[in-house]
C-alpha cells in the first residue's frame, strides 16, 4: 500500500459521519482537511532545522511557530462537529492573524497581506451566505411548487409519514400521510405541533432520539403518538432518523403505524402469561392429587398391612379402628374422585339434576348437625339462623346438600380455633338466600375473582396449612349455576369470609347461560320427561 493511498485513507476516515452519506459534501470535507492536515505536519517537521539555524527563538517566534498548529486543530474540529462553514471562516480568520502578527514583526514588507486576507475573510462570508441563500431559496421553491421539501417530495406516495425537523426538533414540513395517520392536515404538525401530539411518557426517549441522529447516529425508536378523535386515541408508530446536509443540522423522519403489530405482540404476550399460569395451575394440581392420594392410600395400605399379618398380634379393639381408619382413607378417596367426576361433567355438560319439591329448613340443618362434630374438634363455633317458615324449593336435594356441606366444610377450614361460622338462610323475591359468613383467615382482594376455578386455592390461606384439592367451591359455583342462581363472594384478609348463594325458588322457570345439561324431575306430582337446561 502506497503513502498517498495510506494518507487517502486516514484523510477519508477523519471526514465526519454526517458529510460521508453525501458525495459531494464529502469532498468539501476531505479538501479541507487534508492540505491543512499535511500542511502543519511538514511545517512542524521544519521546525527542528528552523532552530538549528536560527538558534534560541524569541517569544514571537514560539507564538508563530505555535501557530502552525492552529490548521491541524482546524482540521480536528471539522472532523469532530460536521460545521464546514463555520471551519472555513475559522481558518481564514487565523490566517488573517497570523499574516498580519507576522506583518507587524517583520516590517513594512509585509503590510499588503494583511489586506489580501482581510479580503479573504469577506469573500468566504459572502460565499457561505450566498450557499446559504441559495439553499433558503430551494427550500422556498419546493414548498410553493410541491408542498414538501424536495427530500420529501414522493412521500404521498407511501402511508409512512415523513418529517423535516430542525437541530431542536421542530417540524419544518411534514407529507401528507399526516391525513390518514393522524387525522389532521400536515401543517398542524409544524413546529411543535408534533411533539406536542406525543405521549408524556415517551417524549424524553423521543427527543433524545433525535438528538442521536444529530450526532451522527440511526435514530430509531417505537412510541405512541396521539391521533385526532380523543385524548385517549393513541396509536404506535416507529420512528427512524437521520441528520441530512453538509452540516448534519437537520433531520429526515419517517414515522410507520405500527399499531397492528404492537396488538399482535400483546396477544403473545397474553397468551404467553395464560399458558405459564395453565402450566403452572396444572403443576399444583399435579402436587395437591398426589398429597390428597397417597395420604389415604398410605393409610389404607398401612393399616390392612398390620391386619393381615399373622405375625402381629391385634386386639380386637385395634382392629376396630384399623377398620375404622380404613373405612374413612375410603370414603376420603372416593370424595376426591367423585368432586372431579362432578368437574369433569360440568365442564362437559353432562352433569345431571333432579328437581323436585321440598322444605329447604330441614335439608340447611340436616348439613349443619352432620358437620357439627367437625367444627367442635376444630374449636369453632357453628351456629345456624334460618327465618321461620321457609317456602318449598323445587331444586335437586343432592345437589343443594353438596353445596351447603362445601361451603360449610371451607368455613371450619379456614376459621383459626375460637373463631364462629354462622349458616343463615331467608327468602327474598322468590329466591333462597343461603349465607354461610366466618370470621377466619379471610381471602386477598386479588384472589377474589378467581375463587371458583377448578384447583385454585386462594393463595393457599395459605401456605398449604389446609388441605384440598381446590374443587370444592368450583363444584358449588356449577351447581348453583344449573339451578339458574348466584354465587357471590365477599371476603377481607384476616377478617373472614362471608359467601351467598341465591337459588331461584323453581329451578325449573330460570335457565343457565352455558352448556347445556340434562335435568331429570322426581315427585309425584311431576313429569319424568327430561328438560334440556344450560350451565
Amino acid at each position: 500500500m502506497s503513502f498517498l493511498t495510506s494518507i487517502r485513507r486516514y484523510t477519508d476516515a477523519l471526514v465526519h459521519p454526517v458529510a460521508r452519506r453525501d458525495a459531494s459534501a464529502a469532498t468539501l470535507h476531505r479538501g479541507f482537511i487534508a492540505p491543512r492536515l499535511l500542511g502543519s505536519l511538514a511545517a512542524m517537521a521544519l521546525v527542528p532545522l528552523y532552530l538549528v539555524v536560527r538558534g534560541v527563538p524569541s517569544a514571537w517566534e514560539i507564538a508563530l511557530i505555535g501557530c502552525l498548529l492552529v490548521p491541524l486543530a482546524l482540521a480536528f474540529y471539522l472532523s469532530r462537529s460536521g460545521r464546514f462553514d463555520a471551519a472555513q471562516m475559522l481558518s481564514t480568520a487565523a490566517a488573517l492573524v497570523v499574516v498580519s502578527a507576522a506583518g507587524f514583526f517583520i516590517g513594512a514588507t509585509a503590510y499588503g497581506w494583511p489586506v489580501v486576507l482581510a479580503g479573504a475573510v469577506l469573500m468566504t462570508c459572502i460565499a457561505v451566505c450566498v450557499r446559504n441563500a441559495g439553499n433558503l431559496a430551494r427550500a422556498a421553491v419546493g414548498r410553493m411548487n410541491h408542498g414538501v421539501p424536495g427530500d420529501v417530495r414522493f412521500a404521498d406516495a407511501v402511508p409512512d409519514l415523513i418529517t423535516r425537523h430542525t437541530a431542536n426538533g421542530d417540524v419544518i414540513v411534514a407529507s401528507g400521510a399526516a391525513q390518514a395517520m393522524l387525522h389532521c392536515p400536515a401543517e398542524r404538525l409544524a413546529g411543535h405541533g408534533l411533539f406536542d401530539r406525543v405521549h408524556l411518557h415517551d417524549r424524553p426517549h423521543y427527543l433524545r432520539t433525535l438528538q442521536a441522529a444529530l450526532q451522527g447516529g440511526d435514530g430509531a425508536l417505537e412510541f405512541r403518538l396521539r391521533r385526532d378523535g380523543g385524548a385517549s386515541h393513541f396509536l404506535w408508530v416507529e420512528m427512524r432518523c437521520r441528520a441530512v446536509g453538509a452540516n448534519g443540522r437537520e433531520i429526515i423522519a419517517v414515522l410507520r403505524d405500527i399499531s397492528v403489530r404492537k396488538a399482535q405482540e400483546q396477544s403473545v404476550q397474553e397468551a404467553r402469561a395464560e399458558a405459564e399460569r395453565a402450566n403452572a395451575g396444572k403443576s399444583r394440581f399435579l402436587a395437591t392429587m398426589s398429597h390428597e392420594l397417597r395420604t389415604p392410600l398410605n393409610a389404607i395400605i398401612g393399616f390392612s398391612d398390620m391386619m393381615t399379618n399373622a405375625a402381629i398380634a391385634i386386639d380386637e379393639t385395634r382392629r376396630r379402628e384399623y377398620a375404622r381408619l380404613i373405612n374413612e382413607s375410603g370414603r376420603h378417596l372416593l370424595s376426591v374422585v367423585n368432586g372431579m367426576l362432578d368437574m369433569s361433567k360440568m365442564d362437559t355438560g353432562n352433569f345431571e339434576i333432579a328437581p323436585e319439591p321440598f322444605v329447604p329448613g330441614p335439608v340447611i340443618a340436616g348439613c349443619c348437625d352432620l358437620l357439627a362434630l367437625k367444627a367442635r374438634e376444630a374449636g369453632v363455633d357453628l351456629s345456624l339462623r334460618t327465618a321461620a317458615g321457609l317456602p318449598e324449593l323445587v331444586a335437586d336435594r343432592r345437589a343443594l346438600n353438596q353445596i351447603l356441606i362445601n361451603l360449610i366444610s371451607n368455613a371450619i377450614k379456614f376459621t383459626e380455633r375460637g373463631g364462629t361460622v354462622t349458616v343463615s338462610a331467608t327468602c327474598e323475591d322468590r329466591q333462597l338466600v343461603v349465607a354461610v359468613a366466618d370470621n377466619g383467615v379471610g381471602i386477598a382482594e386479588a384472589d377474589l375473582p378467581r375463587l371458583g376455578e377448578a384447583f385454585f386455592q386462594a393463595r393457599g390461606s395459605y401456605d398449604r396449612r389446609h388441605d384440598g384439592t381446590g374443587l370444592g367451591l368450583s363444584i358449588v359455583k356449577g351447581l348453583v349455576r344449573l339451578h339458574g342462581g348466584n354465587f357471590a363472594v365477599a371476603s377481607r384478609l384476616g377478617e373472614g369470609t362471608t359467601v351467598t348463594v341465591t337459588l331461584p325458588l323453581d329451578c325449573e322457570g330460570h335457565r343457565p347461560s352455558a352448556a347445556t345439561h340434562v335435568l331429570q324431575r322426581r315427585g309425584p306430582e311431576r313429569t319424568n320427561e327430561p328438560i334440556k337446561k344450560s350451565a
